[in-house]
């Protein structure tokens, strides 16, 4: 009878780790390209064991200061509209990989998303009004694909900070029309003070925390400088009892990566392929192990792998780079 009870308990115990535990999203942020794709293009992918892809639809605004949000028209690249979305997401759900949808903004002459900001109430309206077709196009074409997450903004501060009713009242009309889960990707400065958080399903980060102003700093000196912003995020999570998912990261194979890891306008800058490594092995030694870390989009993957890259490359991808072979590492763990 005893061996019997200890043999249930054995059951029991070994039952409650799996049940409990939740397979974290080893995202990759997927380009919006010109083409469409096919096996060619998610055979990388899939190499990388990533389980998660990020599709990014987009949306143009003219001025920080203008409203009207085109999106979806002929002009736009295959992969920035709704067609594109589609189909992206239906070859990689072929080979069982999720899907985020993350519709993006994209100001002319790349203009920071988080400064647009409305001089009059009327504009304001006229903004409200846009957004809202435009991210509820891509809700209806997340739940036509059943998408796992949307993301319904990306570093959108002042508009997010300055129009919380707005907000609130946006995440009660999506809901209506999708219902996977629901992130917002918030700078990573930005993130503190979101209000919005405990409507929505995980606490989405833009993770270029600055970690130090050495020229190559070592993983250890990395995990230093992560302490005061992961104490930040704790802080955020525990306060909204919410998952933490990172809806970008990554770093530049370039000198002084860390120190404002969130310039991309600066080609220049000598290459560093180590650099690049120690920053993805920090931040997956500092979050990855954590129960309330959901996972995470790396920043950037590009649907022609062959042609992008490479050891002269001192750009955000990881492809045909050291930090791919650190990649298919750590995802397939």
């Amino acid at each position: 009878m005893k061996t019997t009870k200890l043999f249930f308990l054995l059951l029991l115990f070994l039952e409650l780790p799996c049940n409990s535990q939740t397979k974290k999203v080893n995202g990759l942020s997927f380009v919006a390209s010109r083409d469409k794709i096919d096996i060619t293009h998610t055979n990388a992918v899939l190499n990388a064991q990533s389980n998660y892809v990020a599709l990014m639809p987009f949306g143009f605004i003219k001025e920080l200061s203008s409203p009207k949000i085109t999106h979806n028209t002929n002009r736009q690249w295959f992969g920035e509209t709704k067609s594109g979305l589609l189909q992206y997401a239906k070859e990689f759900q072929k080979n069982a990989v999720n899907v985020m949808v993350k519709p993006q903004i994209w100001v002319w002459r790349g203009e920071f998303t988080g400064n647009i900001e409305m001089d009059s109430e009327e504009k304001w309206t006229i903004l409200e009004n846009s957004y809202s077709e435009f991210i509820l196009t891509y809700a209806k074409a997340a739940q036509e694909i059943n998408a796992d997450i949307l993301c319904i903004g990306t570093e959108l501060e002042k508009f997010v900070m300055t129009r919380p009713q707005y907000w609130q009242k946006l995440i009660k009309e999506i809901r209506k029309i999708y219902k996977g889960k629901l992130t917002y990707a918030a700078n990573w400065d930005e993130f503190k003070r979101v209000s919005f958080w405990g409507e929505i399903d995980f606490i989405g980060v833009d993770a270029y925390f600055p970690l130090s102003d050495e020229k190559s700093p070592t993983v250890q000196e990395l995990e230093i400088g992560w302490e005061p912003h992961k104490k930040e995020v704790i802080k955020i999570q525990k306060k909204y009892n919410k998952p933490v998912l990172f809806t970008e990261f990554g770093y530049r194979s370039v000198d002084f990566n860390a120190k404002k890891p969130w310039e991309s306008n600066r080609v220049e800058g000598n290459v560093n392929l180590q650099a690049q490594v120690n920053g993805l092995q920090a931040i997956h030694n500092q979050f990855w192990k954590e129960d309330w870390f959901a996972g995470g989009f790396i920043w950037k993957w590009f649907h022609k792998h062959e042609e992008v890259g490479g050891e002269n490359n001192n750009r955000f991808t990881p492809q045909n780079k050291p930090a791919e072979q650190l990649i298919r590492k750590l995802y397939k763990q």
